[in-house]
């Protein structure tokens, strides 16, 4: 690394932390309002500067602290940082080498990622990131951490599409943006290929039974919220209908058995509480609500679903288990060792086994932490301080 671009990613580095110190107070307040969404001397001196800078990006994990796997070579933490401060990192942890990069797009690509980053997904050999406020797709070689490409999001206008979430089915990428469509990109060619328009603000996508379902919030129109599920059929890319559900729907999610369920958010309150629900993908209908079900986010993983809730006026959170099979909750207490989490900020399950990670924003004003839980809920390890707010674990297997 030549000493320029050190002084670019430490320049960087500080202009992050002197923008979130200095503006901590106004932060805290934003949260509260409801920001969910969203030479000689001289010269060794330099020198010692230089080397604690580049020490702060590479992390050499103790011995003993985290474990090395046989299934998953590396893990990659999105972490979104906070709104309209271009400030999202991505974070890498090598199990071989025992060795954590806090910022490892920034270290690979001497840039930052961008504004309010909220998802990512691997396919094949790229990494997908989706950043919201830049409107940007971000592709990285998953290898190398080197970017490919950046597709921008904006309409014919110019405006800002502001994508969130990402899915894929044959070799094509589907991306919902709050600007009410979904885009189709070839990741061969890594090209839009085409557009259609859904509902207000979608905030959630998957696939299931080749079709595209896609939840319309509309979160940007509060208090006036979308109550609709958009279904696109694939062979035509046109939506064929919209499945009425609880008023502001957000993370959406496939089973194996045909079934597809999200999280509706309501008004944030007890008037409107979260809800858990089913759409059944044979007949486009909502089949069943699950109202002693108050879910915040989800994922699915073998037909076992891992729900968290957080009341943001308690400060309390739940994890829980469901099995899509039998529709019933089969745990009301994941972690079983007593571990605390402050304030749950995503759920993903590694694919390769089945180990089930749960991040942690904290106070979202400071660096969250990712942990890893077995099975049975019991602690495996945890990786603390990898970013700000972190929100997405993707896993890379052993090659």
């Amino acid at each position: 690394m030549s000493v320029s671009t050190i002084f670019k990613l430490i320049i960087i580095k500080m202009k992050y932390r002197k923008i979130i110190s200095q503006n901590l107070s106004g932060f805290k307040k934003l949260m509260n309002f409801g920001f969910i969404l969203f030479g000689g001397g001289a010269g060794w001196c330099l020198l010692m500067f230089l080397f604690a800078s580049c020490d702060d990006m590479y992390d050499k994990v103790p011995d003993g602290t985290l474990p090395v796997t046989t299934e998953t070579s590396r893990i990659f933490v999105l972490s979104e940082g906070l709104i309209n401060m271009n400030n999202s990192t991505l974070s890498m942890y090598d199990f071989e080498t025992r060795e954590t990069v806090a910022d490892y797009f920034l270290v690979k690509n001497q840039r930052g990622l961008g504004d309010t980053a909220n998802d990512m997904e691997l396919y094949g050999s790229k990494l997908y990131v989706v950043v919201n406020v830049s409107s940007q797709i971000e592709i990285l070689d998953a290898s190398t951490g080197k970017s490919l490409k950046q597709i921008p999001m904006f309409d014919d206008k110019g405006v800002a599409r502001q994508p969130r979430y990402i899915t894929f089915h044959r070799d094509k990428a589907y991306v919902c943006s709050f600007d009410g469509t979904v885009a189709k990109i070839d990741t061969a060619s890594m090209q839009i290929e085409d557009i259609v328009v859904v509902g207000r603000n979608p905030d959630g996508i998957c696939v299931a039974n080749n079709k595209i379902y896609v939840s319309n919030s509309g979160g940007l129109n509060f208090p006036n919220y979308d109550n609709t599920v958009s279904v696109i059929d694939i062979s035509t890319f046109a939506e064929i209908k919209k499945i009425k559900v609880a008023s502001n729907p957000g993370k959406i999610h496939a089973d194996s058995q045909g079934d597809v369920y999200l999280v509706s958010k309501g008004n944030y309150s007890n008037s409107s509480p979260y809800i858990f629900q089913r759409i059944s993908t044979k007949t486009d209908v909502l089949e069943q609500s699950f109202s002693d079900i108050s879910a915040l986010n989800f994922t699915i993983h073998n037909d076992t679903a891992y729900i968290y809730n957080f009341d943001f006026n308690t400060q309390s959170c739940w994890v829980k288990v469901f099995d899509c099979t039998t529709e019933k909750i089969i745990s009301d207490q994941f972690i079983t060792d007593g571990t605390e989490i402050s304030t749950p900020y995503g759920v993903d399950v590694n694919p390769l086994n089945g180990d089930v990670y749960l991040t942690d924003a904290k106070s979202f004003t400071e660096w969250g932490n990712v942990l890893c839980f077995d099975k049975t809920g019991k602690l495996k390890f945890s990786i603390n301080e990898i970013g700000l707010n972190p929100n997405k674990v993707v896993f890379a297997p052993t090659n």
